[in-house]
């Protein structure tokens, strides 16, 4: 019973902990382009990669934080309108190939030898956060409740990170609530209508394209300034089907379910792994069938069952409205 409360414990500590915020900021970024307005974004990988690296680099050539940061936000905004403009006005699918060779393009080219001097190659850019950390109002020891508790430099960063997801999800709230949200969820539905309308389809992709990436690019910078490190293979497409994952399971088009899908993702992705490990290590589960080194891979498995399964009875997600998610349904 002791060692199921430890692994209840872990996935507990893993759900409010900084992925799990990282996710949630790109999921509700992702959530502006595709629940919100219908682009098909596989790259969103991009944007963190170059949030971070950017945000890294103005560190690292000895420039303020308080630069750094918006630096990064204004390179995935000019990464946002790069890549929209020559694929925004062809179909949806353009944009989805397009998005996934660019975050190959990316992290191909920062861990290139060619850049090393700028990016550090494929061995990065390391300790350049020693200024958020500097910050930190919270003194030595752990900070927490039974036994989810993280010392004084994670809660520092879970506090930023979460603080974060809810002033994006005001934001997003606010403007989905406004003019330009009803556009683009026009958009989404029908943007020859939307367009017959009066409205620049066009201008208001870009905007949406921009928008969310710089809010993965936010998501970005948490993860760089919690590990004090940007690396080049951190940026793997599998990231951003993770991240769609959670946005699918809380909800798509939606404010709460981006959140609510990267805390329920981290808590299933821990817990299932948690489990597993401890049926292999008291031997409930037999080796020939589950080895320790086959864990990491099947607990991915289980969740892709989980989703499989939501998006058979409930195809709109936890917080999502069926209408939500019939985009072109009309």
């Amino acid at each position: 019973m002791d060692d199921v409360l430890k692994v209840l414990a872990d996935a507990l500590r893993a759900a409010v902990g900084v992925q799990a915020a990282a996710y949630a900021l790109a999921a509700i970024g992702l959530n502006v382009h595709f629940g919100f307005t219908g682009l098909i974004n596989f790259g969103h990988i991009a944007f963190m990669a170059i949030g971070a690296y950017t945000t890294a680099i103005v560190v690292d050539s000895g420039l303020s934080l308080w630069l750094a940061v918006p630096s990064g936000l204004l390179a995935a905004v000019v990464l946002g309108i790069l890549l929209g403009i020559p694929t925004l006005r062809l179909r949806a699918d353009y944009l989805a190939i397009t998005t996934i060779a660019v975050g190959e393009i990316i992290r191909i080219m920062v861990r290139s030898s060619a850049l090393e001097g700028l990016t550090g190659g494929v061995f990065g850019i390391q300790g350049f956060a020693d200024d958020f950390f500097g910050l930190n109002p919270f003194g030595r020891g752990s900070y927490g409740v039974w036994d989810v508790r993280f010392n004084e430099r994670s809660t520092w960063v879970i506090v930023v990170a979460w603080a974060l997801v809810a002033l994006c999800a005001t934001l997003v709230w606010a403007l989905m609530r406004a003019p330009f949200g009803r556009v683009l969820k026009a958009i989404r539905e029908d943007e020859d209508a939307a367009r017959a309308l009066g409205k620049n389809v066009f201008a208001f992709k870009i905007r949406s394209l921009c928008l969310g990436g710089a809010i993965g690019a936010l998501a970005g910078i948490v993860l760089a300034f919690e590990a004090q490190a940007v690396v080049p293979d951190r940026y793997l497409p599998q990231t951003t089907f993770f991240i769609w994952t959670a946005m699918i399971l809380g909800g798509t088009g939606s404010i709460l379910g981006p959140i609510a899908g990267s805390v329920i993702f981290w808590f299933i992705v821990q817990f299932t792994e948690g489990l597993l490990r401890l049926g292999v290590s008291n031997g409930a589960i037999p080796e020939w069938l589950l080895s320790s080194q086959q864990v990491a891979s099947v607990r991915f498995m289980l969740v892709g069952g989980v989703l499989m399964a939501l998006m058979i009875w409930r195809p709109q997600g936890i917080f999502g409205k069926r209408e939500e998610v019939l985009i072109g349904a009309r």
